[in-house]
């Protein structure tokens, strides 16, 4: 099975473990499954509106393994990436959460309420609470010159209405108010990643997460194994299109894959294959022998499109012209 390869999963939440309140389906009996296969858990959030503590209590709620010193959020990456850019006590105006201000005391840093309070700095988390104001505040001090932290970038957010406005829709009201930009803490910078294998002490972890440019950049950047599921954010589409920083080393329906053989993808010098699916490149077109329905298939065509291109900077979809088995 696939997770037999490692020794621990460093796992994102929202569009991998569940979507808005409920979990999503499969997910949490997979956690649950790891510790009897020897491998360890922590997850990797973006979410910087609540604490270790409460995010561990809401997976508990769902069935899943958790503790607080499972979950690396980015309000505590944040406000430290923050405090190493300005000096020891400089007022800091917050826009987020009680607990993104909490990690900002934390880290000897003063909140103030206003831009009117001339902050030497802003940092900015999501909260659903956020309001016209805030990010017209946050505006004002990075203007005035105000050193900006974002603690992460996700400009969306699963949710099980659908997808909603994350913190990277509203920095970037703020940057282009200000045509600033922010320093950014959460993923996809490596640090979170990090910081969870070195606590879980794991040489082998795998990154699973639903969002090419933050979970799977992230853990690429950290020099980890990546896989992909797909109930998220990312479709099979937009993983083929996937930038060279971007792109996965798995591609997974979900977490209950992560207990079955991973299918091996074959070149042959004309193309691969995958199980019984195969793709060819000829150009810009990807020929794909096989059904669009099978993941398979989806598996076969990544591989050739990305040996295609190699270097790739920018997304990229070709003409997939599915001619069925």
């Amino acid at each position: 099975m696939l997770i037999s390869g490692f020794d621990a999963v460093l796992s994102d939440l929202d569009g991998v473990v569940y979507a808005g309140a409920g979990a999503i389906e499969g997910a949490v009996g997979s956690l649950d499954r790891l510790a009897s296969a020897g491998v360890s858990l922590a997850y990797i959030t973006n979410n910087a509106s609540r604490s270790p503590d409460a995010v561990a209590a809401h997976l508990r709620d769902l069935g899943a393994p958790a503790s607080a010193e499972q979950v690396f959020g980015s309000a505590d990456a944040g406000a430290e990436l923050l405090a190493g850019l300005v000096e020891p006590g400089a007022s800091v105006l917050v826009v987020g959460s009680a607990y993104l201000r909490e990690q900002v005391v934390r880290h000897g840093l003063s909140p103030v309420a206003s831009a009117a309070e001339h902050p030497a700095a802003v940092i900015q988390g999501f909260d659903p609470a956020v309001s016209w104001t805030d990010l017209a505040q946050a505006s004002y001090a990075v203007s005035a010159g105000a050193v900006w932290v974002a603690t992460n970038t996700d400009l969306t957010i699963p949710r099980a209405e659908g997808m909603a406005p994350g913190n990277g829709s509203l920095v970037a009201a703020v940057a282009a108010a200000s045509k600033a930009v922010p320093h950014v803490a959460g993923k996809p910078e490596p640090l979170l990643f990090r910081r969870a294998a070195t606590r879980l002490g794991a040489a082998r972890p795998l990154v699973v997460g639903d969002r090419l440019d933050t979970d799977i950049r992230g853990g690429n950047a950290a020099g980890y194994s990546t896989a992909a599921v797909l109930t998220g954010v990312d479709t099979p589409e937009s993983i083929l299109a996937a930038r060279r920083d971007e792109r996965p080393d798995f591609l997974i329906a979900d977490l209950t894959e992560l207990y079955l053989p991973y299918p091996e993808v074959r070149g042959d010098g004309a193309g691969f294959t995958c199980g019984e699916a195969r793709a060819q490149v000829d150009g810009d077109t990807l020929t794909v022998a096989g059904e669009s329905t099978d993941l398979n298939a989806w598996r076969a065509a990544c591989a050739a499109w990305w040996l295609a291109h190699p270097h790739a900077e920018t997304a990229r979809l070709p003409q997939v012209d599915f001619v069925g088995a």
